[in-house]
């Protein structure tokens, strides 16, 4: 199997957590993985603990110096590009076409040329919401891959679907596609 480049994105979600264990298991298998996230998920994880995994920076920001416009360049280098966990919010900026942040810039510049997965992690509540429901029809009629969340135990205490795959599944899901 030769080596693919992966981009992972990832939203301020609980789930953020998973992303870093995605990357290390994309590395294991001799990918070359490299991380963009909103502000919000640095929240929820380090960019220490994705930038040791990945070897590379965690990018956060279209506006680095010596990094000239990252989200085409992004883009380009990828194969496949998971936004892994997907906020709500995150959700609807890509819905909305919203270029506000790296990674939603990013979004917009892949233009499906390459396979685009998101994979919703939220409360049950949330992604049942018609906002949600129909943002994430709209993505999905574009061309993204929508991974469905699972069941079980949620970050809030709920029981239900809004669960991001474990991370060894996601990375058995990208290895088949790959």
């Amino acid at each position: 199997m030769s080596a693919s480049n992966i981009l992972i994105c990832i939203s301020g979600s609980i789930s953020a957590y998973k992303a870093a264990t995605l990357a290390s298991a994309l590395k294991k298998n001799g990918h070359n993985v490299k991380t963009v996230t909103t502000e919000s998920a640095l929240k929820f994880i380090g960019p220490a603990a994705l930038e040791g995994i990945t070897g590379e920076p965690v990018l956060t920001d279209m506006f680095n110096p010596g990094h000239e416009i990252p989200h085409i360049n992004l883009s380009e280098w990828a194969d496949l590009i998971v936004l892994y966990p997907a906020s709500a919010a995150t959700i609807a900026r890509l819905r909305m076409g919203l270029a506000e942040d790296l990674l939603s810039a990013v979004f917009l510049s892949n233009n499906f040329r390459k396979p685009y997965w998101i994979s919703p992690a939220m409360n049950i509540n949330m992604l049942s919401h018609p906002a949600v429901v129909e943002n994430l029809e709209i993505l999905k009629k574009w061309g993204a891959r929508i991974i469905e969340p699972e069941e079980g135990v949620l970050a809030c205490g709920t029981v239900g679907k809004g669960r991001a795959p474990e991370p060894d599944k996601m990375a058995r899901m990208i290895e088949e596609v790959l």
